[in-house]
């Protein structure tokens, strides 16, 4: 088959896809030529707007190293990392509501012990940190894993800031006791914008929209028998809670961080200044049963 016109050519390539062995990937590969033809057809690019869309992928994937992910931050911004969420995490009453990991999640975090203030060399408005784990039902979770990471209060993460900070600071791993709870001092997060000097941010530019996130605390929980929870916390009344940039914020998941004044706090330790406190509880999801096989 040859001469394809603008008709033809997506009958043509779809056509070419019925000898992949694999059933998903076939219909994975068919929808995405259906739904990208169509497009094409639909805003009937020109040469050079079609040349600078390839530039624009380029640049993104160039832009991505061990501490920044530039494809990351296209999916989120264009709402696609929260269409994939919520489609694969419905929640049951109970369960905490999840939302998108982010590019700053780091594998290696510290391990350290409940009570410990994971803020480093990083100066801001100190932060008690208080919470349970338990199961949508409410049945309280020993030992599960509880990741915690944020930013400082200008709005960088440490792994931007590693060569003035020399460590990572603001994360750590914790595990809930034998009560499901958990606790840790840091500082209060700020608002911030992604990375913005790139691909993505010239994206943001031209769309006519800012690249702030609403200051919020990321969790990452797991327990066995029960499906990993990735959430943020967000600050109530923050100015970006209704324009996220990457459309990740749910009612749910904001609280209010309360300020209080110097003196013994609810883990007992004396504090010589004023801070705030965050309380959350949170919900699994248990695992769905495996079918039995033959």
């Amino acid at each position: 088959m040859r001469n394809f016109n603008e008709t033809t050519i997506t009958d043509a390539v779809l056509e070419r896809l019925a000898g992949a062995r694999d059933a998903r990937i076939k219909q994975v590969s068919a929808a995405l030529v259906r739904h990208l033809h169509a497009f094409v057809r639909e805003v009937r690019p020109t040469q050079q707007e079609w040349e600078y869309g390839i530039d624009f992928l380029t640049r993104t994937g160039q832009m991505c190293d061990d501490k920044r992910q530039e494809f990351i931050l296209l999916s989120d911004t264009l709402g696609v990392s929260m269409l994939v969420d919520a489609i694969n995490h419905p929640v049951p009453e109970g369960a905490t509501e999840t939302t998108v990991l982010g590019p700053f999640f780091v594998q290696a975090a510290p391990e350290r012990a409940n009570g410990d203030d994971i803020s480093g060399p990083m100066k801001g408005d100190p932060l008690l940190v208080t919470g349970s784990v338990s199961s949508a039902d409410g049945a309280p979770l020993a030992g599960a894993v509880v990741d915690v990471w944020h930013s400082d209060d200008d709005g960088y993460y440490d792994v931007q800031r590693l060569e003035q900070i020399g460590d990572l600071a603001m994360r750590a791993r914790f595990h809930t006791d034998g009560d499901g709870r958990f606790h840790f001092w840091s500082i209060k997060p700020a608002a911030y914008p992604i990375p913005n000097d790139g691909p993505v941010g010239d994206m943001l530019a031209a769309q006519g929209r800012h690249p702030w996130r609403p200051a919020h605390v990321h969790f990452m929980i797991s327990a066995p028998g029960f499906e990993r929870l990735v959430t943020h916390v967000f600050v109530a009344g923050d100015q970006y809670l209704d324009s996220d940039v990457v459309f990740g914020v749910k009612d749910s998941l904001i609280r209010d961080f309360a300020r209080c004044p110097p003196g013994r706090a609810p883990d007992g330790r004396m504090v010589a200044q004023g801070y705030f406190h965050l309380n959350y509880d949170f919900g699994l999801k248990r695992l769905a049963a495996r079918a039995n096989r033959v």
